[in-house]
């Protein structure tokens, strides 16, 4: 789409963002097999969207793994003048989707590029169905981000939150200290989370700000050692170079009734950290 994106029809990803140095801000593994290619390359599961753990539905839902088309003609979204290059997909069911998961849907997604580098997704998700039906699902925008060190990491905008957390059965705590740090395995589902969330790489002096619309969740994930070392698609040390910070709808599924449409967004920058006594200044990020 731009030099600084690009964008796959096959499950709507985005699988590159880069910024005015040629910098990849995305995680992106060397062991990602592309199923759609049929070969290993530079193509990692980035940004795809979790429709829904129904019936026999693959993991993660199957809106990752089917073929978008361009949207030539989408419903208008509000103007932003500041959006430097878009593109607009589409997604409906096939009738092999259908009877997996019987509902009738319309699932439009835009990829925006802002003039400073920006990069936004805004999602459409509509019930078609004609038989008076709702349905219900849940979202993520699955984000990978590529850090120095996942120990020199820290998230803060999640601090206080109340969690599920996935490696304890779901089981609910609360956040304790004044930022998330990395020290093992992570999977949690921070719930009611805020608008703002923000991932400091001390190393590299830049800090990623996620701005999500629409979903009232965030997941943090990174799987360490043990884990990445079982995991087929990820390089044993890899681990130590990403981490996953998703913006979702988990906790409570979204239902739509018929002709009912939802909209989510998420918004990512990322910017030069600013330091007072090694704490984000969070008037300039967080509260922006």
């Amino acid at each position: 789409m731009d030099d600084g994106i690009r964008v796959y029809l096959y499950g709507g990803q985005v699988t590159s963002w880069k910024n005015d140095h040629g910098e990849e801000l995305l995680f992106v593994s060397s062991k990602v097999h592309n199923h759609l290619f049929g070969h290993k390359d530079l193509i990692e599961i980035i940004l795809s969207m979790q429709f829904g753990t129904h019936g026999n539905l693959e993991q993660h839902g199957f809106a990752r793994n089917r073929l978008w088309v361009i949207d030539d003609n989408p419903p208008p979204l509000p103007v932003n003048p500041a959006i430097k290059a878009f593109v607009d997909l589409i997604l409906k069911p096939s009738d092999e989707d259908l009877k997996i998961w019987p509902h009738s849907f319309e699932f439009r997604l835009r990829v925006a590029l802002g003039p400073l580098g920006d990069l936004s997704l805004t999602s459409r998700i509509r019930n078609t169905n004609t038989d008076g039906r709702p349905f219900s699902y849940t979202f993520a925008y699955h984000t990978y981000f590529s850090v120095s060190d996942i120990s020199e990491v820290r998230v803060e905008g999640l601090e206080t939150m109340d969690y599920l957390d996935n490696l304890k059965g779901k089981e609910r705590f609360t956040e304790q200290g004044d930022a998330i740090v990395f020290e093992s395995e992570v999977d949690k589902v921070y719930l009611s989370a805020p608008s703002k969330i923000a991932i400091i790489d001390h190393e590299k002096k830049r800090t990623f700000v996620l701005t999500k619309e629409g979903l009232p969740d965030a997941v943090v994930w990174n799987p360490w050692d043990k884990k990445a070392k079982a995991m087929q698609d990820f390089g044993d040390g890899e681990y130590k170079h990403m981490l996953c910070v998703e913006p979702a709808a988990v906790e409570k599924p979204i239902t739509l009734k018929p002709g009912e449409e939802w909209k989510g967004r998420l918004a990512l920058s990322a910017v030069p950290s600013s330091y007072c006594s090694g704490q984000l200044d969070p008037l300039k990020v967080l509260h922006g």
